[in-house]
């Protein structure tokens, strides 16, 4: 025999009867806080006054005055408890169904008052849309009792068919509010993994570009370690040996990179060949960015005198890229300014829009359907510098970018 089903419902009665309520202590008003603010007040009124119409009503049913305010009590404290303790509630009902049965009218379907009576719908229609199915089970089939008991028999079946009716719909109400839970849970976690696949996506995307610049400095090398020989004339053989151990470092510095590349790379994404941009093409883009419809003015010192490295250029470059695009999502139609200055070990990067127009976003701010501040925030932090973004206090935004080097040619 399977005693499992068995000890199932014993454990759901035990819950039913002794245990706490679930879920613990969640306020029925807890999505409308301003309403909930004026709950209480109105609860102790309204409690108030069913006390003394059950006091009136019990009184003209005969019943001595302490007992008719005993009746009162019991039929005022599961309503008090109701709010935070359903299943409370509905114990200290079904007492009260138990106990309030004296004098009452022939013409009544029941023995309660009209208090008790409506009250107890109430506190069962709460309780079923709180408690799983195994307990949900229990909350019915002992609310029966009394009405199979003390209802007359004319009512009883109309009795039955209310609270199997609150059942189903409690029930209902259960699910659907798990199945939300559930879903918003679900949905929560997507959008954490999304933002990381797209963290982790830039963050390949800047690897694969890095590789592509640094590749073809450590290809510079190679060349030139295994040309020096030939190229310069009475070289020593130690020297000889050192340039040529420089080209094989170089080359064998480049397979593990290739290597490394590899396993970044996805299986449909080729190797890259185009040239990548640097400070040279911000004016094409900017000029792009016009053709487009973006109102841009570009402040920026000579295109590219050799004194910014390749990386750095690149970064600029993205960054720059990324604040027009963000500009044009976010504040459509505002105008936008990019500077661009380079020091002597610095290059400061910033792109700074008007208000926008028709909108109060903010653009650049990172949104669910965006990472672009990730990904420049991203690429300044790898080159060891620094980016902050923000509103502007006229109602513009600006991303800036503080991006080290040292200059080509100089101290090492």
């Amino acid at each position: 025999m399977n005693r499992q089903p068995i000890a199932a419902a014993l454990a759901a009665l035990r819950q039913t009867l002794l245990g706490p309520d679930t879920p613990p202590g969640r306020p029925l008003l807890a999505r409308w806080p301003r309403l909930a603010r004026y709950a209480a007040p109105v609860g102790l009124l309204a409690a108030l006054g069913l006390f003394w119409i059950t006091v009136a009503v019990e009184s003209d049913w005969g019943l001595p005055t302490p007992i008719a305010v005993l009746f009162a009590v019991m039929t005022v404290a599961p309503l008090l408890a109701l709010p935070r303790r359903p299943l409370l509630a509905w114990r200290l009902t079904v007492l009260a169904l138990l106990v309030c049965t004296f004098n009452a009218p022939a013409d009544m379907p029941g023995p309660w008052t009209p208090p008790l009576a409506l009250g107890s719908i109430a506190v069962v229609a709460v309780v079923v849309a709180r408690v799983d199915r195994p307990v949900l089970a229990w909350v019915v089939a002992i609310t029966a009792v009394p009405v199979l008991t003390l209802v007359r028999a004319e009512h009883r079946a109309a009795v039955l068919a209310l609270l199997g009716a609150l059942a189903i719909v409690g029930d209902l109400i259960r699910r659907n509010r798990l199945s939300r839970r559930a879903l918003a849970a679900q949905t929560e976690l997507s959008e954490r993994e999304h933002e990381r696949r797209a963290v982790l996506e830039e963050r390949t995307r800047i690897a694969r570009e890095l590789h592509d610049v640094v590749a073809h400095h450590m290809s510079l090398i190679a060349v030139q370690a295994e040309t020096a020989p030939y190229r310069l004339t009475d070289v020593p053989a130690p020297a000889a040996a050192e340039f040529v151990a420089i080209a094989a470092s170089a080359r064998d510095a480049l397979t593990d990179m290739r290597r490394l590349l590899g396993v970044l790379r996805s299986e449909t994404t080729g190797p890259q060949t185009a040239p990548q941009p640097d400070l040279t093409d911000l004016d094409a883009m900017v000029d792009a960015a016009r053709r487009a419809g973006l109102p841009v003015t570009l402040d920026a010192g000579p295109a590219d005198d050799g004194q910014v490295p390749a990386p750095v250029g690149l970064a600029a470059y993205r960054i720059v890229q990324e604040g027009l695009a963000n500009a044009a999502r976010h504040a459509p139609g505002a105008a936008v300014r990019v500077t661009v200055r380079a020091a002597a070990t610095t290059l400061a990067v910033r792109v700074q829009n008007a208000p926008p127009d028709a909108t109060d976003a903010r653009p650049g701010a990172e949104t669910d359907a965006g990472h672009g501040l990730t990904g420049m925030r991203e690429r300044a932090v790898s080159l060891g510098g620094t980016f902050t973004a923000g509103p502007l206090p006229d109602g513009g935004y600006a991303v800036v970018a503080e991006l080290p080097y040292e200059a080509e040619g100089g101290d090492r």
